[in-house]
């Protein structure tokens, strides 16, 4: 990853991503590399049909060629030959413009009542990796979490995979991030920040 990112980071090269896009390269990141027969000149189709599930809509096939060599050429997507097989996948920087659309993306589910337990976050991330620790503070606040501390942070609800997904996308697996899950007393100041009554 570069130095000077942001989390909300969405344009391709300058552009604005559009749904099939979105699906292209959403697909390759959950499946990895897709192989076809190297015999087919239409390795695109074969894609679309397998991210559609059956039929793509009225006027959707030249749509999602049109895409498809778009993001190739912008260099998202890899298409390598080997022996009778075609190879998609995503290059590294594909990966990240993906990642980007699932952080900005990212949201905590809010159930219709409280199971009165909060999610007390603590993280040590060292002074070297300040821009990674502030990208991952500011996106605590959006996600609707209350600051304790600048390293202890709350949350009312379960936010274990939201967590992990911001972790693995900055690239903080080697440091110590702890969520605990309780009650915390005298937690009027909280119940009033969250409307709880």
């Amino acid at each position: 990853m570069t130095g000077g990112y942001s989390v909300h980071v969405i344009m391709i090269k300058g552009r604005k991503p559009g749904i099939i896009s979105k699906k292209i390269l959403r697909y390759l990141l959950i499946v990895g590399t897709v192989s076809v027969a190297a015999s087919s000149p239409y390795f695109a189709h074969y894609l679309m049909k397998e991210i559609f599930r059956g039929r793509p809509g009225e006027g959707e096939k030249e749509k999602f060629s049109n895409t498809f060599y778009n993001l190739r050429r912008r260099g998202l997507i890899e298409v390598e030959r080997d022996g009778h097989d075609i190879h998609i996948s995503l290059t590294k920087e594909g990966e990240w413009i993906t990642g980007t659309f699932e952080l900005n993306e990212l949201e905590i589910s809010i159930p219709k009542k409280w199971d009165g337990k909060w999610r007390v976050i603590i993280f040590d991330i060292p002074h070297e990796y300040r821009m990674k620790r502030d990208i991952f503070r500011r996106k605590l606040k959006e996600l609707g979490f209350y600051s304790l501390q600048k390293s202890v942070w709350i949350h009312p609800h379960e936010c274990k995979k939201e967590i992990n997904l911001l972790r693995d996308f900055l690239g903080l697996r080697d440091f110590e991030i702890r969520i605990i899950v309780g009650d915390i007393e005298n937690d009027l100041y909280l119940r009033r920040a969250y409307k709880f009554k």
